[in-house]
């Protein structure tokens, strides 16, 4: 490989490392939401003056507003939650589900650690909880209708299960009967089936909604490859909106909050997303409804809503609207069921997969697949790698074959030099001459670094956001491939009486794991392929290549750096008997040997040693010696 083809490696590593750093340090700024101003009402939707009243209280007091403590005593009884992945209660104080716990997912690896809280009722230190109801439009008054603090009374059912539904109801004194059904799958999806009875003498004006509520702002990981915040589907357009730009939405006077709000037609949801955890309010496919999101500034409350046209109730009649709520892990293979089951369109981009999403999906799916047939992630991400390797072959092969073929044009690619002397044109042109005589492509070296930085970005993003990577095992000490490697060269790898320190100090940069150290030693035996460039800088920058990497991908998670360790193992296989197939022998161990007595740069080269005469070479400017021949 001549200089030419190492510079433009060296030049697509650096453009590579810069890059990684702009974004790491200067994330690039989201686009601003466009919110459209609030109108009046269209196509039966209920005005946003009229809804339901959440930041600011209605006037008949505070049967319809949520606020950062109870409205009347938690005395009331809750109705248990209990299947095989959630276990928490709903409070008849509004119909509350507020109160949820994940039991297959625990906050630590520790056995000793807690479940995973997701939801938690007012009056508790971050309330989080789904509320729905009916806001009243022409004659109705909040008043006559439930909310927020109404007490509900249990019609049927005394424990919400994949089995046994709970219905809640509640009457005014105009003769209407307010029913709400609550059903749960075995995963994370509950249905709520609203109805109204009217038992009256005149047409009534009812609007159905949803509203998820989260009191203060969340702790997130603030990362900017993640979105944490509010996410929804509109009409097939993903919309997200980060946390810390929702009170920045523009302010309405009649609400009293910062809000926006779109217009669904066919098919959407809305709702909260954590880097694991969410939670979404879905209205029934094809069904019409305004999704809005709010921020209530003196409360201090995230709100997710979703409003539904206004419908008539004549008198002795009976209206219902279902919707759905998901509140659990955002488990692909769960999300993905519930997304063809109940035709909720695109619900699996519920998933954070980034820019590069042509790339994550796909190898997520494969690497989904292939834990399913393995068992294990930290096994399949090997497998993985077989798999990508094997599918660049065609390119790694071209690559190695060129390198090869490099090899043997060092000799002519001197000479070239020698004649040549400093001028540079001269021997560019006359080397691009022998690459076309010789039929070679010098930058064909690089074509399998191009995909590896995409595939890397998206790898990286699959196991940083997707649950199932989050305290997934390898072996020995790997116990969660999330996670950077928990071992330190610090303290000798356990050896030493004290802890590794903690992820993301300053210390932990120089905190090498055992992963780690192996990444640096699998790049550098990679380069040892081939001899050093001839030029000291040159040849000090590769040098210390391998080591930086190590200490750059030292925190990053152990399945990124085991598949990188695996990518350099089977490249390493992959030069080596492709280059012995086109007759270079890699002298592995020349190379090493010969790394180590480099000069340093900016050192003078000792004189290369004097060539032995041969004993019957003439001295220098002497004519030989004739002999006599004997007649």
């Amino acid at each position: 490989m001549d200089n030419q083809n190492k510079n433009l490696i060296l030049a697509t590593v650096l453009s590579f490392l810069v890059v990684l750093g702009w974004f790491m340090l200067f994330p690039p700024e989201e686009q601003p939401v466009e919110t459209p101003t609030p109108e009046a009402a269209e196509d039966g939707m209920v005005p946003l003056a009229q809804a339901p009243g959440i930041a600011a209280p209605p006037p008949s007091g505070d049967d319809a507003v949520i606020r950062a403590e109870p409205a009347r005593s938690e005395e009331l009884a809750r109705i248990p939650i209990e299947t095989p992945n959630l276990i928490g209660s709903i409070s008849l104080l509004g119909g509350r589900i507020d109160d949820l716990s994940l039991r297959q997912y625990r906050e630590t690896l520790s056995q000793e650690s807690g479940i995973v809280r997701l939801l938690a009722p007012a009056g508790s230190v971050r309330p989080y909880y789904a509320l729905f109801g009916w806001a009243p439009a022409g004659a109705l008054e909040f008043r006559d209708v439930p909310g927020a603090a109404t007490p509900w009374r249990i019609e049927s059912g005394s424990v919400l299960t994949p089995d046994s539904p709970v219905t809640l109801v509640w009457s005014n004194e105009n003769g209407l009967v307010f029913r709400r059904t609550i059903s749960i799958d075995d995963g994370y999806l509950f249905s709520i089936s609203q109805s109204v009875t009217n038992s009256g003498s005149s047409t009534v004006r009812l609007a159905p909604y949803g509203v998820i509520a989260r009191h203060s702002e969340p702790d997130t990981l603030g990362f900017f490859i993640l979105h944490e915040g509010v996410v929804g589907m509109a009409d097939g357009q993903l919309e997200e909106i980060d946390y810390s730009d929702v009170p920045d939405l523009p302010f309405d006077s009649r609400e009293q909050a910062n809000l926006s709000q779109q217009r669904i037609e066919s098919n959407g949801w809305i709702g909260f997303t954590d880097k694991y955890w969410m939670m979404t309010l879905i209205p029934s496919p094809g069904q019409k409804f305004t999704a809005v999101t709010k921020y209530s500034e003196p409360a201090d409350i995230y709100q997710a809503e979703t409003r539904l046209p206004t419908v008539e109730l004549q008198p002795r009649a009976q209206i219902g609207i279902d919707t759905m709520l998901f509140a659990g892990a955002k488990e692909w293979d769960r999300i993905r069921s519930y997304e063809a089951d109940f035709g909720i369109e695109r619900f699996v981009d519920s998933i954070d997969w980034g820019w590069f999403f042509f790339l994550t999906k796909p190898i997520f799916m494969l690497l989904h697949w292939i834990n399913g047939k393995v068992g294990n992630m930290g096994w399949s991400i090997i497998c993985l790698t077989f798999v990508i390797k094997a599918v660049l072959f065609p390119l790694a092969y071209k690559s190695y074959v060129s390198m090869a073929k490099m090899k043997e044009l060092q000799p002519e690619m001197e000479k070239i030099k020698e004649k040549v002397g400093d001028d540079k044109k001269e021997l560019q042109r006359r080397m691009m001459e022998l690459y076309k005589t010789r039929k070679i492509n010098p930058a064909a070296g690089c074509l399998p670094i191009l995909p590896q930085i995409p595939i890397f970005f998206s790898l990286y993003k699959v196991i940083f956001v997707t649950i199932e990577m989050r305290h997934a095992p390898f072996i020995w000490w790997i116990h969660d491939l999330s996670a950077p490697d928990p071992t330190s060269i610090l303290n000798l790898f356990g050896a030493l009486p004290w802890g590794a320190p903690d992820p993301g100090s300053l210390v932990s940069i120089i905190s090498l794991g055992v992963l780690p150290i192996l990444l640096g030693i699998s790049m550098w035996l990679q380069q040892k392929l081939n001899p050093a460039p001839t030029d000291p800088t040159q040849a000090a920058v590769f040098a210390w290549l391998p080591w930086i990497f190590m200490f750059m991908l030292g925190q990053f998670a152990s399945g990124l750096i085991i598949y990188w360790i695996a990518n350099n193992s089977i490249t390493f296989m992959q030069q080596y008997a492709i280059m012995r197939s086109q007759g270079v022998r890699p002298d592995i161990i020349g190379n090493i040997t010969e790394s180590f007595r480099k000069v340093a740069p900016g050192k003078k080269q000792p004189p290369p040693a004097p060539e032995k005469k041969a004993a019957d070479e003439p001295p220098k400017g002497r004519k030989p010696r004739q002999r006599k021949r004997k007649k």
